[in-house]
């Protein structure tokens, strides 16, 4: 069999562009004792992929230039050499980016047939939901009455974001995103009881027409001018949740940060950051709930959907300038 695959070929200066990867076709070979051969048909484009692409190791290790890249994808075993993974069974794994992957079985998850889409691991069930709730439920913890505000609310963690801070009480729930659609979108379909478009330029005053008293915990998924005007609307003893700063992903040089950190003191608020691979012991546990508020129609699933392994990049890049709404994800191929 033939596989097409994504590199990475240069790494981007500022936004990310074309000449930055290159689509090769390679062959797949039979897999070894203890692996599998997956054809993938749905994979994952997240904005912290772009920290990868820098070359340097953070949390997670960069990608190589000349290599192909990572991503979560889901599809269905083809060749199998473990008796623990058959061939037919749906799995999910971390080798996104090429239409056809050899792994170890002990690297394949496979997908809970309780689920009617498999896709669903990769978003509100998955891992992206997941973060949304650890953020909520134990990073910046809501209780009831709680008032909440989320910053890129229409992106994939964001449109979980309501949904889950309902569920664990809030009372009020605010949500910043680019635009009148997508602010539409956040009230009328994600649960959001405001909507700020940043864009429009008076984010402070907005968030202080939506909660006029302050707020209580905050879910950062931008960093820059929102946590500023968050950190200013803070109650005292107030939570941050420091999720991402997407704002700054592309940035070429060092970005300043808020220069009101000194009213974290006098307010006793406690920002923490969090990723999410430290808490994967607790997983299961979402599963099981956000798989009853999805089928419930407590939680929104919402995912933007792009065609074709050759159009995964442009998809990344789309979901960096905010052309999604949910989980950005790619149809690699779809189901034999």
């Amino acid at each position: 069999m033939k596989s097409k695959e994504w590199l990475l070929v240069s790494r981007p200066v500022g936004e990310p562009v074309a000449a930055d990867f290159e689509l090769r076709e390679v062959d797949v070979r039979e897999p070894g004792p203890g692996e599998v051969v997956v054809r993938n048909e749905w994979m994952s484009v997240d904005p912290g992929m772009r920290g990868r692409m820098r070359g340097v190791r953070t949390y997670i290790a960069p990608f190589e230039l000349g290599e192909p890249m990572e991503a979560g994808a889901t599809g269905t075993v083809v060749a199998s050499n473990a008796d623990s993974v058959p061939v037919g069974a749906t799995v999910q794994h971390v080798l996104g980016w090429r239409e056809y992957a050899v792994l170890p079985a002990d690297q394949v998850r496979i997908v809970p047939e309780t689920l009617d889409d498999p896709s669903d691991i990769l978003s509100a069930v998955g891992l992206t939901g997941y973060t949304a709730y650890l953020a909520l439920a134990e990073i910046a913890p809501v209780k009831p009455g709680s008032v909440v505000f989320v910053s890129g609310a229409a992106g994939a963690v964001g449109t979980t974001a309501a949904g889950i801070a309902r569920q664990l009480g809030a009372a009020t729930v605010i949500g910043s995103a680019g635009g009148p659609e997508k602010c539409r979108i956040l009230v009328e379909e994600l649960g959001y009881d405001h909507a700020i478009d940043y864009r429009a330029g008076t984010l402070k005053q907005d968030l202080a027409a939506a909660a006029p008293d302050g707020i209580d915990i905050y879910l950062d998924n931008v960093g820059g001018e929102h946590l500023q005007v968050a950190i200013g609307a803070m109650r005292p003893h107030g939570r941050i949740a420091l999720c991402g700063a997407v704002s700054q992903y592309n940035a070429v040089e060092p970005q300043p940060g808020p220069n009101n950190l000194a009213a974290a003191v006098g307010k006793r608020l406690g920002l923490q950051g969090f990723i999410v691979y430290d808490h994967l012991a607790g997983y299961d546990d979402y599963f099981t709930k956000a798989s009853g508020w999805v089928r419930d129609g407590l939680l929104a699933n919402r995912k933007t959907v792009v065609d074709g392994i050759e159009n995964a990049t442009g998809a990344f890049i789309g979901q960096l300038r905010g052309d999604n709404v949910g989980k950005m994800l790619v149809r690699i191929s779809a189901p034999a």
